[in-house]
């Protein structure tokens, strides 16, 4: 008799996480079901809870979730360790995703390749993935990657909420690690 063992629970690895970082129950009060495969340049893939270089993810990522690909999706990556006169901060915002297909969606908020150092020396960068139940049509200003403006104090599940889109389906985070180098000149 021949036994397999089914394969590990990917989902399950990154709730686990997603709990320890404090994720859940602080932002999210629901356990997403699937892990978004996100893959900075250099072949820097995000596990769920790693920590990278501030200067790994300056570029923006090529994002992958399951999905079904007749169906609209909104995306979301967010700081969660701003200053607190910060709050939240929006990093990146995409809606009407055919599938999973981030490039084809609509750019509310362009990816921001300029992070912002202030507060902690860690900063926990969360990815979201929300299915739309139609196609949208978001009331959002549009930023660009430059604008800095519009960004601090984003409330997602009060966007989550204004738009219907429920708990997110997917989610990913990475520790965004500030390294400074410091230039020591002897006299």
């Amino acid at each position: 008799m021949f036994v397999s063992c089914p394969p590990p629970n990917p989902a399950k690895h990154l709730v686990e996480s997603l709990r320890r970082a404090r994720i859940i129950p602080d932002v999210l009060t629901c356990e997403p079901q699937a892990v978004i495969q996100v893959l900075y340049p250099c072949d820097i893939e995000v596990q769920p809870g790693i920590t990278i270089s501030v200067d790994e993810a300056v570029k923006e990522p090529i994002i992958r979730w399951k999905s079904e690909a007749s169906k609209f999706y909104t995306f979301v990556m967010i700081d969660l360790d701003m200053p607190k006169a910060k709050g939240h901060y929006l990093l990146w915002l995409v809606g009407n995703i055919p599938g999973c297909d981030v490039v084809r969606g609509e750019r509310i908020v362009a990816y921001m390749d300029k992070r912002s150092s202030e507060g902690k020396e860690l900063h926990r960068s969360l990815f979201l993935a929300y299915r739309q139940y139609l196609e949208l049509d978001f009331d959002e200003p549009y930023l660009t990657a430059a604008d800095t403006e519009g960004r601090a104090h984003f409330d997602v599940n009060g966007f989550a909420k204004k738009y219907a889109l429920g708990s997110p389906i997917a989610a990913n985070f990475f520790v965004a690690k500030w390294e400074w180098a410091w230039n020591w000149t002897a006299d």
